[in-house]
């Protein structure tokens, strides 16, 4: 099998998925968008499903997030890894949407490189929902005036909220009190209504918490090699 079939055979999978998911949740498929998450595979994989229709991918380095962006064309970068401040204004030059925006100071960077680029970049807040900051993410406390800086800052538009299911906990419940998070955030940001939740194990459960973007590494490409080929 060629790693085009490979590729085509998983992205089906990962649509019956979501499609099922969707139809339990009563929602339609496309309410869900996928971000193909591309870490250390090569650029050639991302043609591939680009070709097989998937038109959002997910990188989390910026040097080799950049460089595939160079490379592949007409497709939307979606920076889902965690940020470093010194890397916020590079990563802003290149990527459609940066999903994790934890902390006060990437607004700076992050508007000063979509501004230096002419360009409007879609910022997500990363929730941390176990609230332990140290893994990524902001504490519920600290979502509402992150969301407000980066709604006031020039060049960025606030499109949602991001998180990741913590380990030890039930998707469906770490998920829920994400919903309920964002509905707050849409109360003074009606148009951030992207909620960026659901990975490879569960997005079943998020999507049936009313995630509008799910994030699929593994499933969708296989097993993640320690570095990219």
């Amino acid at each position: 099998m060629t790693r085009a079939q490979e590729l085509a055979q998983r992205l089906t999978a990962v649509e019956r998925r979501l499609g099922e998911a969707c139809a339990a949740a009563g929602r339609a498929r496309d309410e869900v968008a996928l971000v193909a998450v591309t870490k250390f595979f090569p650029a050639t994989d991302v043609v591939v499903l680009r070709d097989l229709g998937v038109t959002r991918f997910g990188e989390s380095r910026d040097q080799e997030a950049r460089r595939k962006a160079d490379e592949v064309a007409d497709v939307r970068w979606h920076f889902v890894g965690r940020l470093q401040s010194n890397k916020a204004a590079s990563v802003a030059a290149y990527a459609s949407v940066v999903e994790s925006c934890d902390r006060l100071r990437l607004v700076p960077g992050l508007s000063a490189g979509a501004r230096g680029a002419d360009r409007e970049l879609a910022v997500l807040v990363q929730v941390s929902l176990d609230g332990d900051p140290g893994r990524g993410g902001a504490v519920a406390a600290d979502v509402p005036a992150l969301a407000d800086a980066v709604a006031a800052a020039q060049g960025l538009h606030l499109a949602g909220v991001m998180a990741v299911a913590p380990m030890e906990e039930e998707p469906a419940r770490a998920f829920a009190r994400l919903a309920e998070l964002a509905e707050r955030v849409r109360q003074d940001h009606p148009q951030a209504r992207t909620i960026s939740a659901g990975m490879s194990a569960d997005l079943e459960e998020a999507v049936a918490a009313g995630s509008t973007s799910v994030r699929v590494g593994t499933a969708l490409l296989g097993r993640r090699p320690s570095a990219l080929r």
